[in-house]
């Protein structure tokens, strides 16, 4: 059985999902799926976010179902209890990693500066997310407040598209990268599930040879 981090660096990228209607879940599921992606990190900010976890986690018991902006302990156990493998908050929240670390579930936090680092590695954290990446001085910021934790990997996200995906696949503390262009808002209204697979599969053949080279 592959650890989640194996499981992360595997698939080099994690789609961001946003999703509104429940309904649309499944189908979504599907096509990264078919794109070679059977991973996702659906976030908490709707109302569908609890029941499109249940759907995708119930219907592809193969897929990696985690849940996103996650801001209070309450969502950590509703996400969890629909399914979610792993949490995901935008920041560095004491209260929420500390409760998934005595529940022992996996959670990535966001940390955007060295003293957010510090906290994440005195508890032992050993990955985190990196967000908002682009915005916040991209590869650079990073390869810079990654250099005294040698021990820590990133999970950069905010920004990154095709256009900069190898560039940061190419850091070695990297150890995937979070990305929404793939799965956009309007292309799952639409249900353009097809255009999904067909970006998502783009996207892993990049990934794929940024991990080469």
């Amino acid at each position: 059985m592959k650890t989640l981090e194996e499981q992360f660096y595997e698939y080099a990228v994690v789609p961001v999902v946003v999703l509104d209607d429940a309904d649309d879940a499944a189908p979504l599921a599907e096509a990264l799926i078919k794109g070679g992606l059977p991973c996702a990190e659906v976030t908490f900010r709707t109302e569908a976010a609890e029941e499109s976890i249940r759907i995708m986690s119930e219907k592809y018991p193969e897929m990696l179902v985690g849940a996103g902006t996650v801001l209070t302990t309450e969502q950590v156990d509703r996400a969890v209890a629909a399914g979610a493998k792993f949490i995901v908050s935008p920041g560095f929240d004491p209260e929420i990693v500390d409760y998934c670390m005595e529940k022992n579930i996996p959670v990535f936090p966001g940390c955007v500066s060295p003293s957010e680092v510090a906290q994440a590695v005195k508890r032992g954290l050993k990955v985190v997310k990196f967000f908002p990446a682009e915005q916040a001085g991209g590869l650079a910021m990073l390869k810079a407040m990654a250099a005294p934790y040698t021990m820590l990997k990133f999970m950069p996200t905010g920004g990154i598209n095709t256009k900069n995906l190898k560039e940061y696949l190419g850091f070695s503390k990297i150890l995937c990268c979070g990305g929404s262009w793939m799965v956009k808002g309007d292309m799952i209204k639409n249900k353009e599930f097809d255009k999904i697979t067909e970006m998502t599969r783009e996207a892993t053949e990049l990934a794929a040879a940024a991990r080469r080279s």
